[in-house]
C-alpha cells in the first residue's frame, strides 16, 4: 500500500518572482533559499544562467521546517481573475471579537506598508470568525485569519 502525499511547497506563477518572493519572506518570517552550491548569492546563480532564464523562479522557506517552502516561477501573463486557491495567514488564532479585530487589522496595516492592500473585512457569522481579505503586491488574495 503506497502512503498518502504531503503539501511540501506551494507554487506561485509571478511576474516578477524574486520581488514576490521577499514580500512574503517578510508577511511570513520566512527566509530566502540558499542559492545552489557554487554560487554566494542569487545575482552570481542567476549571472551565470541564458538570458532568458535570469530571474525565472526564486524559493523562500520557513526557517523552522513546520511551514511549507513557497517557490516563485516566472509566468508568461498576469493574474487576470480571483484565486481559486489562497494562503490563510494566522494571526488571530484563539482571538474573538473586538481583540481578534484589533489584531488583525494591526498586521493588515503591517502588510499594506509592505505593498499589500486591503480588500474587506469578513465579520463573524456564528460559523467562521472574523478574517480580513487581502491582496499581495501582485494581487494574489490571502486572509488574514
Amino acid at each position: 500500500m503506497h502512503g498518502v502525499g504531503q503539501a511540501g511547497q506551494v507554487t506561485f506563477d509571478s511576474t516578477e518572482p524574486e520581488r514576490l518572493a521577499h514580500f512574503w519572506c517578510a508577511v511570513l518570517g520566512y527566509e530566502v533559499h540558499t542559492p545552489p552550491d557554487g554560487f554566494a548569492a542569487w545575482t552570481d546563480y542567476d549571472a551565470s544562467q541564458p538570458a532568458e532564464s535570469q530571474g525565472r523562479a526564486f524559493v523562500c522557506a520557513d526557517p523552522t521546517g513546520a511551514g511549507p517552502r513557497l517557490h516563485f516561477q516566472r509566468g508568461p501573463e498576469e493574474k487576470v481573475v480571483k484565486n481559486r486557491v489562497h494562503l490563510d495567514v494566522r494571526v488571530g488564532t484563539g482571538l474573538e471579537g473586538d481583540e481578534r479585530l484589533a489584531t488583525l487589522q494591526a498586521e493588515c496595516d503591517r502588510l499594506v506598508a509592505l505593498g499589500a492592500a486591503q480588500v474587506k473585512v469578513l465579520h463573524a457569522d456564528g460559523v467562521d470568525e472574523s478574517c480580513i481579505v487581502m491582496q499581495d503586491i501582485e494581487g494574489n488574495e490571502f486572509c488574514l485569519d
